[in-house]
């Protein structure tokens, strides 16, 4: 048996069609953080998507308060951009059915800029956790984006890859990688970091030629440079939020 995990906040775009792309699913539950685009009124259009609101303080929160409601051992935890492969569909119902299945699973993913793959940027090494055992794992409280699974148990990778339509449109990733940068910024005041002016010039430098030159995002054209320069504002986003943060504090 699978529950299936969905953490939603102004999703309309994606909403329904990645309902309907895990309803091999046994339990869909979705936790969403008070969406006001519609998002809310779809889920409820599907009698068996179970539905909580939950005020969103970071990722790692939000995740862990999902994983508290499931009532099956076996997690499949995707984002609302992300889409399942019939192959890895079958893929992981063979995986849930195996006796000798280990306790959680990376997808890799395919990163899709608007309707076309990226293969290059960073990216074509990306790969999540996506299935898991409950009693197994859960995710770091001191990670607040790019959320962290703490596995007690063997991990494997499953072959087929999850599809990911992380890319609609410039000012909707970089608002994503802004939000990204500040959650990040709050991660390293946390863990007590001072505002330093140099990694606010150079760690965005470093990141930008370090996916566009090492990994290769010049072979994808301008969606390369469109990518790698917005994870690099991502970078940038942390610092000044930091010393915001240090000022305060």
């Amino acid at each position: 048996m699978i529950t299936g995990l969905i953490i939603t906040y102004n999703e309309i775009k994606h909403i329904k069609e990645v309902i309907e792309n895990i309803s091999f699913v046994d339990e869909l539950i979705i936790v969403d953080s008070f969406s006001t685009d519609g998002t809310v009124e779809i889920i409820k259009s599907y009698p068996n998507v179970k539905l909580f609101q939950r005020k969103f303080d970071d990722f790692t929160s939000q995740r862990n308060f999902a994983l508290s409601l499931a009532q099956n051992n076996w997690i499949l935890f995707i984002d609302a951009d992300e889409r399942v492969t019939p192959e890895l569909e079958q893929e992981i119902l063979f995986t849930t059915q195996n006796k000798n299945s280990k306790s959680a699973y990376y997808f890799y993913r395919k990163f899709m800029f608007k309707d076309k793959p990226l293969h290059f940027s960073g990216w074509q090494t990306d790969k999540n956790f996506r299935l898991f055992k409950k009693e197994d794992c859960s995710y770091i409280r001191e990670r607040l984006v790019h959320e962290t699974l703490q596995v007690n148990g063997e991990i494997g990778v499953l072959k087929h890859k999850l599809i990911h339509y992380s890319y609609d449109d410039y000012s909707k990733y970089r608002k994503k990688m802004m939000s990204y940068g500040k959650l990040r910024a709050k991660e390293l005041f946390l863990k007590g970091e001072k505002f330093n002016i140099l990694k606010l010039i150079f760690k965005p430098i470093y990141k930008f030629l370090y996916d566009y030159i090492i990994r290769l995002g010049f072979l994808d054209g301008k969606k390369g440079i469109i990518i790698c320069y917005l994870n690099a504002l991502s970078v940038y986003a942390r610092y000044p939020e930091l010393k915001k943060l240090n000022q305060t504090n």
